[in-house]
């Protein structure tokens, strides 16, 4: 079964999966085809779509690419094969028009009006809530959108709003004007500009017999047309209002008064659905229950809706029992919109709850202290001090005497009251999120959609307030499904606005913790807004705030201990979610445009100096060479930061790509391109070759936007390093074919030379041995011409490589010890570790295993030294090769296995297919021909998969020789088909196969 879905995210669905989509572009190109699918969409239009304004010069073959790619993606999974077609000079996606969700909500619309018209409105609404039901966000939410999608977006939006008064106005004429006013008075809010619809909630209302909620329906519309486009209600509006003006008001009933809240106890009403903190509540209640011969205070705090007061309630109430005397509550208004309440103010209040009569009240607030402490003492009382300031406001309210247990709750942490045990509440745990959830809106719901349920509660970022104002949003739109809820708050720009609730809401809950706030501190908190990772360190706070490190580590403690900022360990910094909304919305509306331009220029600039430090000695020369490096902005930091290297930017990797991807979609292209290539060593090195791609892609696009063929070759040349090792070799000579063009139009023959090299080392992955060899020839020719200009050490590995494939191996052998040798004389570990493992390879076709194991193992501890995860795999391998050749099976087996297991944690698609093969022969050599045939058969599908001949001749090989007694006719089909292949590569195995075919029967007569 086959969906594709535009009505919200895009998405294609096979058998209830979802299938990846792969790149933004990617996405624009298959959103084309699936609104006009069944229509062939021209090469031009893509085009159009995808840059709208200034096309690149490679953009036919890109969006080719783009379109091949999820020809790809689609052709690999069964339901979705055939999917995406080529026709003439366009694309057309084949689907039935029930598989696409637009083309189902038109017809539905259709038959809901068809269904109408013939007089069967209830039919008619049936299908219409069903079309509606279709929609899970805004069309195609999430997608690039140029300017045909763009319109068609707009158009398809005005067909769901036109759906859903229809099915108002089918609900009125059905005699149900509660279903009616539900569903318009979410839409006028939605959409205030559409007359229509007030209209239809004023008839609604009317007919349930809520005249004022029409009249008011009225007013809203004239307020929303008068402010936005300047005009009156028409003349439908104005004749709904006179009708609803003709019935007389009722009188309104008087309440009576409420009764007076019970004496002794003052707390509020307990949470009646108050769910999860098992541990923390058993905690709690133990220490106030096995009180001993001193005062019991626990103080609870936390960030603003973590559920501080809720706990301490609950906590109170359950402990009133052994507390009979008085249970007393006061607000002290620590984090309000008002001043905390005095304490001198806070003893009156709560001398009154225990009945002490004004008059017995002293003036001097140390009298009023004694008189509460000898209150106290004569009492067993459970208090609950709430919203407190700090310790100096809570301090005079604490008992001395025993028999009384004090919870306090406060967004700071009071680490100097002295007595008090101190409790930080965290978020709470998946779990419990999802029961308090299902406590709101229905445990049946939830058990409906657990996945959307999920979703809710991670959007919400698991704080209760916003749990419980998410859920009463949902509770009382019983039309909502979890998954409606779910992708209005994952495509929302933000989600504060949809967390509120009458007058409660996230954003006025987080205000007040920012309201106190030192000027530097508000600063300091917007400005943290805008960083785009996860966790930070104290140098990015400072980076983006300009203040020095010692300003900027007292101003973070500030916020750590306002719970504005958490700190998961130590000197690692982050923002809640929700937090960091509110605190980007708060820059956004506080700080000047030139303001946030200089701290995000700050932290860009900082950590490109910072990556830089680490991965220049990688690179000697070349790095800053390449990117260009300027003066740092804040010297200071990268003196008082200490030593960065290798550890560093492991741990802050996942904030470089977001600093890349920030840079690139912010404008500032010059930090984008350069962040992209400062890292690339160290990316490939540790294997982190989605990070090349991922990055390398970022930055192409905002090197084409600055027009600078320098930066943009510079992409070019180093993005195919990443699409040559994942196995997209083709792709990978397309950029460096662009790489070599520019650097030769602007002069610049080294790099020229440089991406040359590195097109040959894509050469001999496809099989092109002679021209990868000739190509390394003639580079190391123009070297010494230029006078070692072009880097020897790394042109001699691409030449030897390929004249061990071409069986050439004393030359292959002589290229890899002058490798060896001149990165011996350089000092570069790198290349020493590099060649002796190629030297390995070498020796084991020369049937030299001994030496070849004693070279690949010093390669091995020498590549985990420096940390070369990437080659550790390929030496591996090698390794499995030699004991092969010496009959050592099982070792052999245990090393190509290790190989596997560490090129499927680089991603190295070459050396997985490369030890596929040799896996295969080593199994067939011990007699395990069945595991030895599915293991060759996966190295054919994925070297067949990444285009690698080379591969799929030797699995096609090994193949036939596990067969050939069993099928000799199937042998010798495999074995011609792979000496086809060796001899159009003229690699020296043809001439195995050529032996093989020589000794088999001849082939039977067709």
């Amino acid at each position: 079964m086959l969906e594709v879905r535009v009505l919200g995210p895009l998405e294609v669905l096979a058998n209830g999966a979802t299938l990846p989509l792969g790149t933004r572009k990617q996405q624009t190109v298959l959103a084309m085809l699936a609104v006009q699918s069944g229509r062939v969409v021209g090469l031009e239009e893509l085009i159009d779509e995808l840059w709208p304004a200034d096309p690149p010069a490679s953009a036919v073959p890109n969006a080719r690419t783009y379109a091949a790619n999820l020809r790809r993606l689609f052709d690999a999974t069964g339901p979705a094969s055939g999917l995406i077609r080529r026709q003439g000079d366009g694309y057309l996606l084949v689907a039935e028009r029930s598989d696409v969700d637009l083309h189902a909500f038109l017809d539905d619309c259709q038959a809901a009006r068809d269904l109408r018209a013939g007089g069967e409105p209830l039919k008619a609404a049936t299908v219409l809530a069903g079309a509606l039901a279709r929609w899970r966000g805004p069309m195609l939410a999430g997608v690039t959108q140029g300017p045909v999608l763009a319109a068609r977006s707009a158009a398809l939006e005005e067909e769901r709003l036109v759906a859903t008064e229809d099915l108002a106005d089918i609900h009125l004429e059905l005699g149900q004007p509660a279903e009616a006013a539900r569903l318009m008075r979410d839409h006028t809010h939605m959409h205030p500009l559409r007359e229509r619809a007030y209209g239809l909630l004023m008839r609604a209302q009317v007919a349930a017999g809520d005249v004022a909620g029409a009249l008011r329906a009225y007013t809203a519309a004239r307020r929303a047309l008068g402010e936005e486009l300047g005009i009156e209600p028409g003349p439908e509006l104005r004749r709904l209002h006179r009708a609803a003006l003709k019935p007389a008001a009722e009188p309104v009933p008087v309440a009576p008064p409420e009764p007076p809240a019970p004496v002794p106890s003052w707390l509020p009403r307990r949470v009646a659905d108050f769910t999860g903190r098992s541990h923390l509540v058993a905690r709690l209640l133990r220490a106030g229950r096995e009180a001993g011969d001193h005062p019991v205070i626990q103080v609870i705090d936390g960030m603003a809706g973590s559920g501080k007061t809720a706990l301490a309630v609950h906590v109170a109430h359950q402990l009133a029992e052994h507390y009979p005397d008085a249970q007393l509550f006061i607000d002290l208004q620590g984090h309000g919109e008002s001043s905390p309440v005095e304490p001198a103010a806070a003893l009156v209040t709560l001398l009154r709850q225990i009945g002490v009569p004004a008059e017995r009240i002293p003036a001097d607030v140390y009298d009023r202290i004694a008189l509460w402490r000898n209150e106290l003492a004569r009492r067993r009382t459970v208090v609950v001090l709430d919203n407190a300031a700090g310790t100096d406001q809570v301090t005079p309210l604490l008992p001395t005497a025993p028999g009384s247990v004090v919870l306090v709750t406060s967004r700071r942490r009071l680490a100097a009251l002295e007595g008090g045990h101190l409790e930080s509440l965290p978020l709470l745990p998946p779990g419990e999120a999802i029961d308090l959830l299902a406590n709101a809106v229905g445990p049946e719901r939830v058990r409906a959609e657990p996945e959307a349920a999920g979703r809710v509660v991670a959007r919400c970022g698991y704080l209760p307030l916003a749990i419980r104002l998410a859920g009463a949003r949902l509770a009382h739109r019983p039309g909502w499904r979890l998954a409606d809820l779910a992708d209005r708050l994952g495509h929302q720009a933000t989600v504060l606005a949809e967390l509120t609730a009458e007058n409660r809401s996230i954003a006025s809950a987080f205000g007040l913790s920012y309201a106190p706030l030192r000027e530097p501190a508000k600063k300091m908190f917007r400005l943290l807004g805008l960083w785009p990772g996860e966790h930070f360190p104290i140098e990015a706070a400072a980076a983006l705030s300009g203040l020095t490190l010692a300003e900027a580590r007292r101003v973070i403690d500030e916020l750590v201990d306002r719970h504005l900022v958490e700190e998961p360990d130590a000197g690692r910094f982050r923002l809640h979610d929700l937090m960091r909304e509110y605190a980007q919305a708060l820059a956004l509306a506080v700080d000047r445009p030139a303001e946030r331009e200089a701290a995000v220029r700050g932290v860009l600039d900082h950590y490109l100096q910072s990556v830089a430090a680490v991965t220049e000695p990688m690179e000697p020369a070349a790095l800053r060479r390449h990117i260009a490096l300027g003066q740092p902005l804040r010297p200071d930091l990268l003196d008082e930061q200490g030593v960065v290297d290798s550890d560093w930017l492991e741990r802050e990797n996942g904030n470089v790509r977001a600093l890349v991807r920030h840079a690139e979609q912010t404008g500032h292209d010059e930090y984008a391109w350069r962040m992209a290539r400062a890292p690339w060593r160290f990316h490939y090195l540790r294997g982190y070759i989605d990070d090349i791609v991922e990055l390398h892609e970022c930055g192409l696009r905002a090197a084409e936007r600055l027009k600078d063929d320098t930066a943009i070759a510079s992409m070019h040349n180093y993005l195919a390093s990443g699409l040559q090792r994942v196995g997209r070799s083709q792709e990978a000579v397309h950029h460096l074919e662009i790489a070599i063009k520019l650097r030769e139009r602007t002069g610049d023959l080294g790099g020229a030379g440089q991406s040359r090299a590195n097109a040959a080392s894509v050469y001999w992955m496809l099989g092109r041995f002679e021209e990868a060899a000739s190509i390394n020839l003639m580079a190391l020719a123009e070297s010494w011409r230029l006078g070692g200009d072009l880097s020897v050490l790394l042109i001699l590995p691409n030449l030897g490589i390929p004249l061990m494939y071409l069986g050439r191996l004393d030359e292959a052998l002589r290229a890899h010890r002058w490798h060896l040798f001149l990165a011996r004389q350089q000092g570069d570990y790198y290349h020493m570790a590099q060649a002796l493992g190629h030297i390995g390879a070498v020796r084991v076709r020369m049937d030299d295993p001994l030496g070849a194991i004693r070279v690949i193992k010093a390669s091995v501890a020498l590549k985990k030294r420096i940390g070369i995860r990437l080659g550790v795999a390929e030496s591996f391998n090698d390794l499995g090769c030699a004991y092969q050749r010496l009959g050592h099976l099982v070792e052999a087996e245990r090393m190509h296995r290790l190989a596997l297991v560490e090129a499927a944690a680089v991603g190295h698609r070459s050396i997985d297919v490369t030890t596929l093969n040799d896996l295969g022969l080593t199994l067939a050599l011990g007699d395990r021909c069945r595991a030895a045939i599915e293991t060759h058969e996966q190295a054919l599908a994925l070297a067949t998969r990444i285009g690698n001949p080379y591969e799929q001749g030797r699995a096609l090989s090994g193949i036939a020789a596990c067969r050939v007694d069993e099928n000799p006719v199937e042998a010798r089909r495999h074995w011609e088909r792979a000496l086809a292949l060796f001899r159009q590569m003229n690699v020296p195995e043809q001439h195995e196969v050529e032996r093989r075919l020589a000794g088999l029967a001849p082939a039977v007569p067709h």
